[in-house]
């Protein structure tokens, strides 16, 4: 690495309570690796960080040698942006403390603490984070500061809406606590604005009483009757109370124990649903979906929390080649129905999958300009999931993920920040609103000037 003396590294060493690893060291290996295997990229150095401390450390040795910084979290970002080539990859994995205050009902966690950390100590009284995605091992640090939805954030809103404060290293090595009454302009960049703005230690969110257990499960309907079940969907959801979340997902059958075996493999549509009334009222809720059109199966009940959190992990495991692109969508009309079943009849892998989520509700109510979070109101997500395993396919799965994002622009509005791979800055800015942007750009020019972090969905100051 230029810049970088051998002298300079030992010192780093000698001052961080956390590893140090070169090429060479045991545990490099291993520590380079991040959820999507299409980044096979070699650090010059990693910190792997203990606390807050070894953070600013790492941030000060790589501003004063003029090192490209990346920031591992839980390393599940689609993009890659966890790793990068020759730089200093600052990894905050071994920080993943969570601590649960049960009277305030608020929960202080580590910056590099993963979604399933979270849910497992806060479910010890009953209590949950909304806005805490769907998959246990994807980190709360990327998940939160690009927004962060998931199962009953129409009930209680995105991650960014129950966040109180964070601790963050910016770029010139101050630890600073953004809050609604300190650095309030950064705490607005930090609830949207992704990791452009400093590196996130910890974070205080407030929790709602959830479970221990929800009334959830999955109904799989079958492909043929796709266009009469979406049209149908589309509609109901939108008539369902904020407590009632119904999504769907297009893909490949997986080898559900409740489902026939020649259904295995097959293209389906999978509504999964979660409920956080009774048995009964949810029951009534879900017979119309059930009635809509024929289903494969299905499969529902009291499930515990942390296990229906943790229930779709095994569809997206750690290795794989991913490669994603989104939208907000303004409808599903019927012109944008048909698109999404002509593309989901050429998925090029059976691991792709079709995701689009039901939004609205309580986030749609916030205001527009509380957070740096754009287009609360538009009703659903289109994640086009790409995923496979040979690298001999990237072109076919790639090529088939952009024609199809791009036959259903006419459909869209905006696009959620978590959901981009490596678009560039100009789809990064189909993000955000206008003014949102501007905003966002002051917000860097003021904690950021060099772009220190900028591996990332990047601002530019």
């Amino acid at each position: 690495m230029k810049n970088v003396s051998a002298d300079a590294i030992n010192a780093l060493k000698a001052q961080c309570r956390g590893e140090v690893l070169l090429r060479d060291d045991a545990g490099y290996e291993a520590a380079r690796q991040i959820w999507n295997g299409m980044f096979d990229r070699l650090p010059g150095i990693i910190v792997r960080c203990v606390g807050t401390g070894d953070v600013i450390k790492a941030v000060n040795f790589g501003r004063d040698h003029e090192l490209l910084i990346s920031v591992k979290g839980g390393g599940h970002n689609s993009a890659g942006n966890a790793v990068c080539d020759d730089g200093l990859m600052i990894d905050l994995s071994l920080m993943r403390r969570v601590n649960v205050d049960p009277k305030k009902k608020t929960l202080r966690v580590d910056g590099g603490a993963l979604l399933g950390d979270m849910d497992d100590e806060s479910q010890l009284y009953g209590l949950a984070v909304s806005g805490g995605g769907i998959i246990s091992h994807t980190g709360v640090g990327g998940l939160t500061l690009g927004g962060g939805f998931g199962w009953i954030s129409r009930k209680h809103g995105l991650a960014i809406d129950n966040l109180i404060s964070a601790e963050v290293v910016t770029s010139d090595g101050k630890l600073l606590t953004a809050s609604a009454g300190e650095n309030p302009e950064l705490f607005w960049g930090l609830r949207g604005g992704g990791g452009n703005f400093g590196i996130v230690t910890s974070f205080v969110f407030k929790c709602v009483a959830i479970g221990p257990e929800v009334y959830s499960g999955l109904i799989v309907k079958k492909f043929e009757d796709a266009k009469e079940y979406i049209k149908f969907h589309r509609d109901y959801v939108r008539t369902l109370p904020d407590d009632m979340t119904v999504w769907m997902v297009v893909r490949h059958a997986p080898p559900l124990p409740f489902l026939p075996n020649e259904v295995h493999g097959k293209m389906v549509v999978v509504v999964p649903f979660v409920w956080l009334g009774n048995e009964a009222e949810g029951k009534a809720f879900i017979k119309p979906i059930q009635e809509a059109t024929p289903s494969h199966g299905e499969a529902f009940g009291m499930n515990p929390w942390v296990g229906w959190q943790s229930g779709f992990d095994g569809l997206v495991g750690h290795g794989a080649r991913n490669y994603w692109k989104s939208h907000h969508i303004k409808g599903l009309s019927d012109d944008c129905i048909d698109k999404i079943i002509a593309f989901g009849d050429t998925m090029p892998s059976p691991e792709c999958e079709i995701f689009i989520p039901h939004m609205e509700g309580a986030p749609s109510h916030v205001p527009a300009d509380e957070t740096a979070f754009s287009y609360r109101e538009t009703p659903f997500v289109l994640n086009i999931h790409t995923r496979w395993q040979n690298p001999s396919d990237d072109k076919r799965c790639i090529a088939w993920a952009r024609d199809f994002h791009a036959a259903t622009e006419p459909f869209a509005k905006g696009v959620y920040v978590n959901f981009l791979s490596e678009e560039g800055e100009g789809r990064v800015k189909e993000a955000y609103t206008e003014a949102v942007w501007e905003r966002l750009v002051q917000v860097k020019q003021k904690y950021d000037p060099q772009n220190l972090f900028r591996m990332n969905q990047n601002i530019k100051p």
